[in-house]
């Protein structure tokens, strides 16, 4: 059974969820991690809500088997697509996921002009319906799904050529419109703010949802007193569908840690070997 020394599992369909593990490093460096990154799949956006369900679940199996103590679903994708099935699939387990944060743009925005960046699976999914519903309050949200974006960052490719373009496209035709915010419904985008800061400027504020999520991830553990109590930092352990070495020779851009990287198989069952 999991206790206040067992990990904090998460996942996402490549490097994007680095930017919360980033978050959870600022916040509680005591707490250990192990983190799955599903780049053999990757990107995540186009395929279907039942495919990424089948991906989501398994990977939730494989972190338990890691005795994973809470799981941190630290994809938009994925928790469009998953989240409510997952907590229907696992009713013992704490679950952490992603929402568009629309509520602090709509809170924030002085236009009543508010950008959001995300995949298509995001846009489409329940979650961001409900969430626009809730919390939009009549204010003007303009979508865009920066086709390309995901991948050309886990390349690591941050701030190049295609990278701008694909941000220039989306922004510049929001600017227009005035917006005066912009939120980030995909992990993966926290890593290229400077970019999307020098594009828009400085009047128009960006949301990282990382932080909050980290908040909520470290009440979450309190609340159920599995908070680690070390003094020491924790461990990270890190794990890939993909390329072992190219999620390593990104975690110093990323992460600004380095750690050994261990690639898994997935079998014809679905199962992470």
């Amino acid at each position: 059974m999991p206790d206040s020394n067992s990990p904090v599992g998460i996942f996402d369909s490549g490097v994007g969820g680095l930017s919360v593990l980033r978050a959870i490093r600022a916040q509680m460096p005591e707490e250990s991690v192990i983190y799955f990154g599903d780049q053999g799949h990757i990107p995540y956006g186009p395929r279907p809500m039942d495919q990424i369900r089948n991906f989501s679940e398994a990977i939730t199996r494989f972190l338990l088997e890691h005795q994973a103590k809470i799981i941190v679903v630290a994809c938009n994708t994925a928790s469009a697509a998953a989240l409510r099935f997952l907590r229907e699939k696992f009713p013992n387990v704490l679950f952490v996921g992603m929402e568009p944060a629309v509520k602090p743009a709509v809170e924030q925005t002085a236009t009543g002009r508010v950008g959001v960046l995300a995949t298509p699976a995001t846009f489409q999914g329940a979650l961001y319906a409900s969430v626009v519903e809730r919390f939009a309050n009549g204010a003007e949200l303009f979508q865009n799904t920066c086709t390309g974006l995901v991948q050309e960052i886990e390349r690591g490719n941050l701030d190049g050529p295609e990278t701008r373009r694909i941000l220039s496209d989306a922004l510049l035709p929001m600017l227009e419109k005035d917006i005066d915010t912009v939120v980030l419904g995909c992990t993966h985008y926290p890593f290229v703010i400077p970019l999307i800061q020098e594009i828009v400027g400085e009047k128009v504020r960006v949301i990282d949802p990382a932080p909050a999520v980290a908040r909520q991830v470290k009440r979450l553990l309190e609340a159920g007193r599995m908070k680690s109590q070390s003094a020491q930092i924790g461990d990270v352990r890190f794990y890939t569908s993909g390329e072992a070495k190219s999620l390593q020779s990104l975690l110093p851009v990323l992460l600004r840690e380095s750690g050994e990287v261990e690639k898994v198989e997935w079998g014809d069952d679905l199962a992470i070997r």
